[in-house]
């Protein structure tokens, strides 16, 4: 966790969440809120690596089947969004945050902006991992994997792409890792991330 802390881009980004936190970005009220979890672990060369979750197919969900952060819906019982993202990151990873996580800030709330998907409001968190045991997938997860935050900052791997939602087809940006496609709001979130690095 020490070396996770440290890392230069790990001690850039907590500066620039600082930051963030400090200009006091307005967030957003009205409708249904959800966080998700950025979770971040020191790799096999103590480089920082990003956990993505595929999303198990169900005909019921919108974001069916894509890659996404680990994260879901508000319930009543939770204390607040954190409370929220730390729950739903159990649930669907096994991953105890609670116990080995340290939330290092927040980055802007965002919606949804394709026509037809459920009015939200979701809070990304962002996470440092202490130590990485072996994941526990719940059924509402197809497979989890990391990519190192390197990959992660190749402009070869984004590009726009024809991608699939609720029976259309659309162009987006997305970011390819080994055959994954990420692309939507986990984008979304994912470039406003990595704009705090650049």
């Amino acid at each position: 966790m020490t070396a996770l802390f440290e890392h230069p881009e790990i001690v850039k980004l907590r500066s620039a969440l600082d930051a963030l936190k400090s200009v006091g970005g307005a967030k957003e009220e009205g409708g249904r809120r959800a966080a998700v979890a950025l979770i971040f672990r020191a790799g096999e060369s103590r480089a920082p690596e990003l956990l993505f979750i595929k999303r198990a197919d169900y005909p019921a969900d919108p974001w069916s089947g894509q890659v996404a952060f680990p994260g879901g819906r508000e319930e009543a019982g939770d204390a607040n969004l954190a409370d929220t993202a730390l729950r739903e990151t159990r649930e669907e990873t096994g991953i105890d945050l609670r116990n080995d996580g340290t939330v290092i800030g927040t980055l802007d709330d965002l919606r949804p902006q394709t026509t037809g998907l459920p009015a939200i409001i979701v809070r990304p968190y962002v996470v440092l991992l202490k130590r990485a045991d072996s994941l526990l997938l719940s059924d509402e997860v197809a497979l989890a994997f990391w990519v190192p935050l390197e990959e992660l900052r190749q402009a070869g791997s984004w590009r726009d792409t024809s991608v699939f939602a609720r029976g259309i087809q659309l162009t987006a940006r997305a970011f390819h890792h080994e055959g994954h496609v990420i692309w939507g709001m986990t984008e979304r979130i994912l470039a406003q991330l990595l704009a705090l690095l650049d």
